[in-house]
């Protein structure tokens, strides 16, 4: 009976497992399939819902968010050429100008300024107080009436900044600007002032950079490529003023840029005797260094041509290339061997193997108050 009963029980079992298998590979396979078929369903639904979205909204693929992003500019400092012939190699050139007042005769020069106009950038900075602000208003009038008038005296970008710092003096009259005890706190403004526009807008295609006061009004035409074709790291013209004399009532020039000079055994001697934070400064009777100025070298042959070496320089107009900036050469706001700013700034570049040469037969001339 045991016996019998054994097999009878075997088969029901088995019938009962492969029923309950069965059901499971049932319920498996729909899962399988349910899943499978939600996976478009769902992406579907998703698509539909985001088809009036713009594409750049669309989520997780990578090569749309690549697409979003700003591009990527690659420059090889190695392809900016600066050469002797800054028109004939398209040349970008950076034209820039601490201004306090605006003077309209400074414009009408630059716009003579024969050099491409499509390959100057031009910055301005300037003060912020009442004289700062009605300069940047004269200014403002010039560039629009320039940039909305004939392509071919458009710039190719112009940059106006204004001064972050409170300026050291409260006039800019001739008079009160060449105290000699304004000197240094003016002098270091102006550092921080030319420092300011330069880090701000020296470009990493800039071939050239030249400095040109507010206050010159008159240069030969052709001044850069003039200046570019000597081959210099620094260059520098004469500053002259033009005046009438009182004495015989008949157009005449004087020097006016005393900034320009090769260095002493006199002024060396003075600056060992003097304090960390004293400058030495050039012009003042009070101060006689006894270096030679260029402002007197002037030959009566009038050879444009003829070069100086220099250890100081004057800012009024100077050609810098850019090269020179970018090694770090800057205009130093304090005492750097007893130099400061344009003067310094011709001692740092020395410093980095950059030697400043004058043109004394090339003039430039300053407004006279």
């Amino acid at each position: 009976m045991a016996r019998g009963m054994g097999p009878v029980r075997l088969r029901r079992t088995n019938y009962v497992t492969l029923s309950i298998g069965a059901v499971l590979c049932l319920f498996i396979i729909y899962f399988l399939v349910h899943s499978g078929s939600d996976a478009p369903s769902s992406t579907s639904t998703s698509a539909s819902k985001n088809a009036n979205r713009p594409p750049t909204r669309k989520p997780a693929l990578k090569s749309s968010l690549i697409g979003d992003r700003p591009p990527v500019r690659r420059f090889n400092l190695n392809n900016v050429t600066i050469t002797t012939d800054p028109i004939g190699n398209q040349e970008a050139v950076l034209i820039l100008t601490p201004m306090a007042r605006f003077y309209q005769e400074y414009w009408d020069n630059l716009m003579k300024i024969n050099y491409p106009h499509d390959l100057i950038s031009l910055g301005f900075i300037l003060p912020k107080n009442k004289e700062g602000n009605a300069a940047t208003i004269a200014l403002q009038a010039q560039i629009t009436k320039t940039q909305k008038g004939a392509a071919k005296h458009r710039f190719r970008s112009i940059v106006i900044e204004r001064q972050d710092f409170d300026p050291p003096l409260m006039s800019q009259d001739e008079g009160e600007r060449h105290k000699m005890e304004n000197q240094k706190a003016r002098r270091a403004s102006m550092s921080r002032a030319r420092n300011s526009l330069l880090f701000t807008t020296l470009g990493p295609d800039t071939s050239w950079v030249l400095w040109l006061d507010s206050d010159i009004v008159e240069t030969p035409p052709t001044l850069i490529q003039d200046l570019a074709a000597h081959d210099k790291a620094l260059i520098v013209p004469n500053c002259f003023q033009r005046y009438i004399d009182s004495e015989t009532g008949k157009p005449a020039e004087r020097p006016y840029d005393f900034n320009s000079w090769q260095d002493s055994p006199t002024a060396q001697e003075i600056a060992a005797k003097m304090g960390p934070d004293d400058i030495l400064l050039e012009g003042y009777s009070e101060m006689a260094t006894y270096r030679a100025l260029m402002a007197y070298m002037g030959e009566k042959e009038n050879d444009a041509g003829l070069e100086v070496d220099l250890d100081g320089v004057g800012g009024t107009a100077l050609l810098v290339k850019a090269d020179v900036h970018r090694d770090g050469a800057m205009f130093p706001p304090f005492p750097f061997y007893h130099l400061i700013e344009t003067e310094g700034f011709a001692k740092m570049a020395k410093r980095l193997g950059w030697q400043a040469v004058g043109l004394p037969n090339y003039k430039v001339y300053h407004y006279n108050e």
